[in-house]
């Protein structure tokens, strides 16, 4: 009970940023890092979706799920201005 509250925390937490520019850096395994920025676009139920700020055509996105947040497998920083806002699951 007590991971699924900390999953609906996260997309709590989540659910206030769409629209926002974010940093996202993801483990995608064997030693490679992707780390890029986007916005955050949409949450669901089980994942969020990220739409890159890259020159394709159609813009690309991506999705994760909550536990990949949960698991560090993904992080994800907020822009406020000059400022950048790490979000983060606290474990006490």
């Amino acid at each position: 009970m007590a991971a699924k509250r900390v999953l609906t925390d996260i997309k709590r937490d989540l659910d206030n940023y769409v629209g926002h520019k974010i940093r996202l850096k993801a483990n995608r395994g064997r030693k490679r890092i992707v780390e890029r920025t986007g916005v955050l676009e949409q949450t669901y139920p089980n994942i969020f979706v990220i739409m890159l700020d890259e020159d394709q055509n159609p813009a690309r996105r991506v999705s994760f799920s909550y536990t990949d947040v949960l698991t560090e497998t993904v992080e994800l920083s907020v822009f406020h201005g000059e400022d950048e806002r790490r979000i983060s699951v606290f474990r006490g």
